[in-house]
């Protein structure tokens, strides 16, 4: 009988040494590597058994194998959860307000069938300001409500209007752009003013991870284009 001395006895080595065949012990399973090994032992010739210096080189390469698909299951495993964390933390975010990169607000019930509405922003203060206007335009551009800054305000400015015009008259729910300007050494100055949006519902990308959030306006922008979550 034939003796079989190692594994490359079973699957020699190509002359083309840039490709790797088809048969190499890293294409295996290692439960087909292990039959092999098995296979070597039992059909060995008994005059020329195997060096057992080669012998322990194939058990560390079959080591080898088994621990980079063991690895590659960890990695797939620790994948997936990471996907379902993302998915968890996205999803607390609805009902949720967030601050983004417009200045185009949505007037809104402050609850569920209520009647009192809010609209809130952010306005940036570069420097303490002696005064300043905060002025709300419909989506005419009409400018239907302004208001008196309050002197000394520096840094984050949160202001909320409740929908009443200049006259007094409730206005209805919808989007409204708010600005404003301030004096700085006597200047007016222009302000950077960010709306606060309601998350209603987020979109997890399966391939990439990416959260794209659906706010309340009817718009929808990544998580990370937010600049605050409220």
């Amino acid at each position: 009988m034939t003796g079989v001395n190692a594994l490359t006895d079973l699957f020699p080595p190509r002359v083309d040494t840039e490709q790797r065949g088809a048969n190499s012990v890293e294409d295996l399973g290692s439960e087909a590597f292990l039959q092999l090994m098995v296979a070597q032992l039992e059909n060995q010739d008994p005059s020329k058994p195997i060096d057992n210096t080669e012998f322990v080189a194939q058990l560390a390469q079959f080591g080898t194998v088994s621990g980079v698909q063991e690895l590659n299951e960890s990695f797939d495993s620790l994948g997936a959860s990471l996907a379902a964390g993302q998915g968890w933390q996205a999803a607390s975010l609805i009902g949720r307000s967030v601050v983004g990169e417009t200045n185009l607000g949505q007037l809104n019930p402050i609850s569920p069938g209520s009647d009192e509405l809010q609209l809130s922003a952010t306005i940036d203060f570069d420097g303490t300001t002696t005064g300043g206007t905060v002025y709300v335009q419909d989506a005419t551009g009409s400018l239907v409500f302004s208001d008196t800054l309050p002197a000394g305000v520096s840094g984050e400015y949160q202001f909320e209007w409740n929908g009443l015009d200049n006259d007094g008259e409730a206005l209805p729910p919808g989007r409204y752009r708010v600005s404003a300007e301030a004096v700085q050494n006597g200047q007016p100055v222009a302000l950077s003013a960010f709306a606060h949006l309601g998350v209603d519902s987020v979109v997890v990308d399966s391939t990439t991870g990416d959260i794209t959030l659906n706010l309340s306006d009817g718009t929808s922008v990544p998580v990370a284009q937010v600049r605050q979550f409220l």
